[in-house]
């Protein structure tokens, strides 16, 4: 194997593996909210944005119930590579919202982590031609996309 297919192999393995790790990472997000139930989910809402006055504290309930699945479908995605396009523009467009919401309670601290999450659904996406080992590679093998 020449240097140039062995940085390219590298490369591909090199995503896969943090497509795998950011996948479980949002996946086990999701499923812990799920085993924890919605209510404790909801009640840790409404204590983190009872301050916010910009936050319609009636649409918490519905976020409460939304945003576990979703986290859990996306990171499942991810963790399979099967559409994987899909799940990281609409993993990043959750991270902007949530971004906005944590800017608007005024935790600085958990908005400057979050930067981090959003720099990786940015590099995923960018290098998403790396992603080779992936159920979404076996589809493009057999001719269909």
């Amino acid at each position: 194997m020449n240097s140039e297919s062995q940085r390219s192999a590298n490369a591909s393995l090199a995503y896969a593996i943090l497509r795998l790790s950011f996948g479980a990472n949002i996946f086990l997000h999701g499923v812990s909210r799920l085993l924890g139930g919605r209510a404790a989910f909801l009640a840790y809402l409404n204590h983190y944005f009872e301050h916010t006055p910009l936050i319609p504290h009636g649409m918490l309930p519905v976020f409460g119930i939304v945003q576990p699945w979703v986290e859990t479908i996306l990171g499942a995605l991810l963790v399979l590579g099967l559409a994987t396009r899909f799940a990281l523009i609409a993993g990043a467009l959750v991270m902007t919202v949530l971004v906005i919401g944590t800017n608007l309670s005024q935790d600085w601290t958990v908005a400057g982590l979050q930067l981090i999450y959003c720099f990786l659904y940015y590099y995923l996406l960018a290098h998403l031609d790396q992603n080779s080992f992936a159920l979404d590679r076996l589809g493009r093998r057999g001719g269909t996309n």
